[in-house]
């Protein structure tokens, strides 16, 4: 067998009382939800002011729905629509994982959109600042991943490569963490500096725009040493559906950049 790194045995179940079990990928949607929220009244502070604590309150709740809603049906139409179709009832069954990036994205559109016009305010500048808070949610997604020992990247020989218990028995890619990175830590940092220019904030838009065409080059990039799912394999040539759907965001991220550079900055404390 080729060389591999022990994979970390962790429970899945972070805690549990017996009638009740908290899991860790349950855990990383609520720390992601707070961490994010904070970090959202935090930004919102930024000249020009764009969101008062109540709104932050909020929205917080909306983006909760929209993003388990929005991922759990994205899962169910991109990746197993044939099941689900034949077994209607499983659908409800969130706890039994299948949650999909690109799903739970349309989700926080919708939500984010229905909340703005509840509220009247601008889409774009409060988009800005949600779009700063995704990779704090991404990181934590992935490494509850690589708790859960799921979505493990493809057979290697290299010195990182690792068992997992699902996986077989040759070392594989510990493609979550990788993801965790691009998607989470490296995304993270980039749209922390960019928020930071006023320049940036006074063209609303431009930060949504990094983020969807940043996400989609890292998921890109990551699906390269990830698995496919086995009820899709590769849909063409070395192509997965994970990179198929990315592909869409990198065009929609550098048209938007490209819209809100044209538009005029705005004016005011």
């Amino acid at each position: 067998m080729l060389y591999a790194l022990p994979f970390p045995a962790i429970d899945p179940v972070a805690l549990d009382l017996g009638f009740f079990q908290v899991r860790w990928y349950a855990l990383a949607y609520i720390v992601g939800l707070l961490l994010a929220w904070r970090y959202l009244l935090y930004l919102g502070r930024l000249p020009p002011r764009t969101l008062e604590r109540a709104h932050a309150d909020d929205l917080l709740v909306w983006m909760a729905f929209g993003v388990i809603l929005g991922g759990r049906l994205g899962y169910v139409l991109f990746y197993k629509p044939g099941y689900y179709l034949a077994n209607p009832m499983d659908i409800l069954q969130v706890w039994q994982g299948g949650m999909a990036f690109h799903g739970g994205l349309l989700g926080v559109l919708v939500a984010g959109l229905w909340f703005c016009r509840q509220r009247r305010l601008s889409p774009w500048r409060v988009g800005d600042l949600i779009a700063c808070c995704g990779p704090i949610g991404l990181f934590l997604g992935r490494i509850a991943n690589f708790i859960n020992g799921e979505l493990y990247g493809r057979v290697t020989d290299a010195g990182i490569g690792m068992v997992f218990p699902a996986g077989g028995p040759l070392p594989r890619h510990p493609s979550q963490l990788y993801e965790a990175a691009l998607e989470g830590v490296v995304l993270f940092v980039i749209l922390g500096v960019l928020v930071h220019r006023e320049s940036i904030r006074r063209r609303p838009g431009q930060l949504i725009g990094v983020f969807l065409a940043g996400y989609g080059v890292a998921r890109s990039i990551a699906e390269f040493f990830r698995e496919p799912d086995a009820h899709l394999g590769f849909i063409f040539g070395p192509v997965t559906m994970g990179q198929i759907l990315s592909l869409p965001m990198i065009a929609a991220g550098i048209a938007i950049i490209l819209y809100a550079r044209r538009r005029p900055a705005l004016a005011g404390a």
